[in-house]
């Protein structure tokens, strides 16, 4: 059952970062002097600053930090669980892991002063764990996993577009959270998959 500890994850994740929500004060890249959490303007890492945008005490960063916390550790599981469920070569399933660790450790410090960096971190670990995934879903004919993981990465180079794009950027908080849906979509039905794959094994005679 520890295969789908990442969906129970996903499920206390969405409902922390809603919460987060409700007690951010305010400003974002588009009002610096707004009020509340803006769907449309702010960016997920704003709930996790100690200070918000318009300059008052951010009470939301409890909130935004238990959630960074869940969402690390489920998706940490679901890299180390995936290689041995899906029988993946020795050498792959350990870079697979590793990577997939070492993404989940650095992306939970985003809140630091070093955002930017960890961002690049753990994007680039994310990217190598990502890659083994969908090689592995490719192997095993998984081809609607498949698919969708493909959509995701070009949602991922989407954001990538709108942040280094010139005058783009105003689009990215919405893009930024439609890729989170989409991405955490695909993690949960994996999840499925890979209980299924699971019990069929256990379901085989010695």
């Amino acid at each position: 059952m520890v295969v789908l500890f990442p969906i129970g994850g996903t499920v206390v994740f969405v409902g922390l970062y809603i919460i987060a929500t409700f007690y951010y004060p305010g400003g974002s890249q588009h009002d610096p002097t707004s009020h509340g959490f803006s769907w449309a303007h702010n960016y997920w890492c704003n709930l996790l600053n100690e200070i918000a945008i318009n300059g008052i005490y951010n009470p939301a960063r409890p909130f935004a930090l238990a959630a960074m916390l869940v969402l690390c550790i489920s998706l940490a599981i679901f890299w180390y669980q995936f290689p041995i469920i899906t029988s993946l070569y020795k050498p792959l399933r350990l870079l697979m892991q590793i990577a997939g660790s070492l993404s989940m450790i650095t992306g939970f410090f985003l809140f630091t002063s070093q955002h930017d960096f960890m961002v690049n971190i753990a994007s680039l670990f994310g990217l190598i764990a990502t890659a083994i995934t969908l090689f592995r879903m490719y192997q095993l004919k998984w081809t609607g996993l498949f698919r969708l993981g493909i959509f995701n990465a070009g949602l991922v180079l989407l954001n990538n577009i709108l942040y280094y794009g010139n005058g783009l950027r105003a689009y990215l908080p919405v893009v930024q959270k439609i890729t989170f849906l989409f991405f955490l979509c695909w993690i949960c039905l994996s999840c499925i998959q890979l209980y299924r794959e699971q019990e069929k094994k256990a379901g085989q005679p010695a």
